[in-house]
């Protein structure tokens, strides 16, 4: 017989007699009560079920690609189906709206690019906080934007390209897939560093600006590798200058845009998040999956024939670049007067 058996019964022979008595230990004996009992379950492993990747795009472009790789090579680690969503509209807020507003329990993944931030920078009221309610799993890869002209052009290099639009302003125009999409920022960062009047013309994304450039319609195109580069290896396009830190291994022969002109860089990426609260095991397990992802041939060479490399990072990391990111395009933003949506 335990103890508080005993000063239980104890208690019911006395009640009579002495309340006050009862009245005192009777709170003593319900915490043993609750101290004797078993502890509880520990919380279920993750993951238990299936989880879902929402892509921001349709289906069909690189992104889908990356998306679906991703999905299955997750799925084999964790040991669930990673399902592919595709929820494309309002250049990716339907997309991440919905994720922001999923349970904060993992199982809910958004595929996170380069136009997250800048979108974060150019809209006045998205729907969702996006350093909040998203919380950041790890970046996949990075890589550089071109600064790209048509191999007939005069300037064979950026610093030609430069002098030749200073003695020119207003004469050349760039294209961009719109208002407020990163190429556009990066034109209008390019005419504030260079001192250069480049036009801008915008297009309702798609192969547009691309085919607009080819047709010289247009002067110059500032586009990530992952869409330039086949026209480029093609020898449809000339590339004056990536705009990373480094040069591209894809691009071994380009020059840095930095060593021309200091502090352009423009760096584009992918990476992986999950509604904001999700629990910090959570996380760090699906970080784990990712890295271990990363570290594949596979991996490897799937990014790279995309431009980039792999490229992972914790989600402290992650978080501290895309709010850095947002700050430069505010920035941008800013200088050049531009009217935020």
């Amino acid at each position: 017989m335990t103890s508080v058996t005993v000063l239980q019964r104890a208690c019911l022979a006395v009640r009579a007699s002495l309340p006050l008595l009862c009245l005192l230990f009777g709170p003593v004996i319900a915490n043993a009560q609750v101290v004797a009992q078993p502890p509880a379950t520990p919380p279920a492993a993750f993951p238990q079920h299936a989880l879902h990747l929402v892509n921001v795009y349709p289906p069909g472009g690189a992104s889908d690609v990356v998306a679906r790789f991703i999905a299955q090579k997750l799925s084999d680690g964790l040991g669930q189906p990673v399902i592919v969503d595709n929820r494309a509209g309002a250049g990716g807020i339907i997309g991440n709206d919905f994720v922001a507003k999923q349970p904060p329990d993992g199982y809910t993944l958004v595929l996170i690019t380069g136009a997250y931030p800048v979108q974060a920078a150019m809209v006045r009221k998205l729907p969702f906080d996006p350093l909040r309610d998203i919380a950041m799993v790890s970046m996949l890869t990075q890589y550089p934007f071109v600064i790209n002209v048509v191999p007939t052009a005069s300037y064979r290099s950026l610093a030609e390209f430069i002098a030749y639009a200073r003695a020119n302003p207003g004469r050349l125009n760039y294209s961009s897939a719109g208002i407020g999409s990163v190429h556009h920022l990066s034109g209008e960062l390019f005419n504030a560093l260079a001192g250069t009047d480049l036009g801008h013309i915008p297009f309702r994304g798609g192969s547009a600006p691309i085919t607009e450039l080819l047709a010289g319609r247009v002067d110059v195109l500032f586009e990530a590798m992952t869409l330039s580069l086949p026209y480029i290896q093609a020898g449809k396009l000339r590339a004056l200058a990536v705009t990373s830190h480094e040069r591209a291994p894809a691009l071994p022969d380009v020059p840095v845009a930095e060593q021309t002109l200091p502090g352009y860089v423009v760096t584009s990426f992918l990476g992986i998040g999950t509604t904001g609260g999700a629990p910090v095991p959570v996380i760090a397990r699906l970080n784990q999956e990712v890295r271990r992802i990363l570290q594949t041939p596979d991996a490897a060479r799937r990014f790279v024939e995309l431009g980039g490399e792999p490229h992972s990072s914790s989600p402290e990391e992650m978080h501290e670049f895309v709010a850095g990111e947002i700050g430069k395009w505010r920035t941008v933003i800013e200088a050049r007067k531009i009217e935020r949506q």
